[in-house]
């Protein structure tokens, strides 16, 4: 998720590990470890865009990251606080500041290597990388902790609301997922398209507006579903698959496996689009910007741009969508989300 998410879940971890003990050196030390697994980033520039798009949430946001390189930032810290602080609660409060980012990681759609070395990207799809309802509450929670006093009962307990509730915000996002992913076939069937696959996940900043992407040999059908609301079956784009286009691209020497790694990333969920030399590869599974625009903008927020020169990639470039949220209508989103209430 976001770099606020991912400080505000360290310093609340740091904080359960080692507050009573640290005071707010504890909450400071787990946010540094909750952003750690994220440094991967600056890797990017030393890989082909598409390598760096499986480098970035993979060694570093693993569990045996966690556990090779938690002793190694603990007796850093043990040193330099002149071994004031046991060793072991340094070893504590690291392990669990990083192996909680990717596990938070996990519930959005972009696919995490929790269990490197294995090549499987875990993704539960269940929330969106930016989630204010997750963040905000936790937030406050966390600050409010971590101003009272050391000796103060309300501390520990105030900063447990704040995990409790993340906690279960999460596993309601799941509950959530899946009752409508149980009734997406449904839906299509409403809509009047068979699907021979299908994946939902959750729509930009909430958990109660619902994206469901389905797929058959020709097409792939995107819809949406509000939680508050009846299923609406005109509300239905269809995007063709195109996956020819990709099929018939040639690639340089060392890189004739990048159409199999693009794959692989979009689970398959993929269209191309091709403007003159340029052929835009979008991955679906972040959706649209339809529904955030109010059909303004109606292209994928995410892919990568292959330009082409007689048949033979010779550039690729990431593309994000970035424009799509400047023309984002809040209004008519709201109304979306909550479809009983217009």
């Amino acid at each position: 998720m976001d770099s606020l998410t991912q400080i505000v879940l360290g310093a609340a971890v740091g904080e359960a590990v080692g507050g009573k003990k640290m005071g707010i050196k504890a909450a400071f030390w787990g946010a540094i470890a909750g952003t750690i697994p994220d440094l991967d980033v600056f890797l990017n520039g030393f890989y082909h865009p598409i390598e760096a798009a499986l480098v970035h949430r993979g060694f570093s946001h693993s569990i045996l990251f966690a556990v090779l390189f938690s002793p190694v930032f603990a007796w850093m810290l043990f040193r330099l606080y002149k071994r004031k602080y046991e060793y072991k609660t340094w070893i504590l409060l690291f392990f669990f500041g990083i192996v909680t980012h990717p596990l938070l990681d996990v519930f959005t759609n972009y696919g995490t290597s929790l269990l490197w070395p294995s090549p499987e990207r875990l993704s539960l799809d269940s929330v969106f990388v930016i989630d204010l309802l997750y963040t905000v509450p936790f937030l406050i929670c966390v600050v409010v902790a971590i101003s009272m006093k050391r000796t103060s009962l309300w501390r520990n307990r105030v900063n447990w609301i704040g995990i409790i509730y993340s906690s279960g915000y999460l596993l309601w996002g799941v509950i959530a997922k899946y009752t409508i992913e149980n009734k997406a076939d449904t839906y299509f069937a409403q809509s009047g398209v068979s699907v021979d696959r299908k994946m939902v996940s959750a729509m930009p900043a909430t958990t109660f507006y619902w994206t469901i992407i389905g797929e058959n040999r020709e097409n792939y059908y995107v819809t949406y579903k509000s939680v508050f609301g009846e299923y609406k079956a005109t509300d239905l784009e269809i995007i063709p698959k195109n996956h020819q286009l990709l099929d018939e691209l040639k690639w340089k020497k060392g890189e004739e496996g990048y159409p199999e790694l693009l794959k692989f990333i979009s689970k398959g969920y993929y269209t191309i689009e091709r403007k003159d030399s340029l052929y835009n590869f979008y991955d679906l599974r972040f959706g649209t910007a339809t529904k955030l625009t109010n059909g303004k903008a109606t292209t994928p927020v995410f892919g990568f741009g292959l330009i082409v020169d007689n048949g033979i990639v010779e550039k690729t470039e990431r593309i994000r969508n970035r424009g799509a949220f400047s023309m984002l209508n809040f209004d008519v989103y709201w109304n979306n989300i909550f479809a009983n209430y217009e």
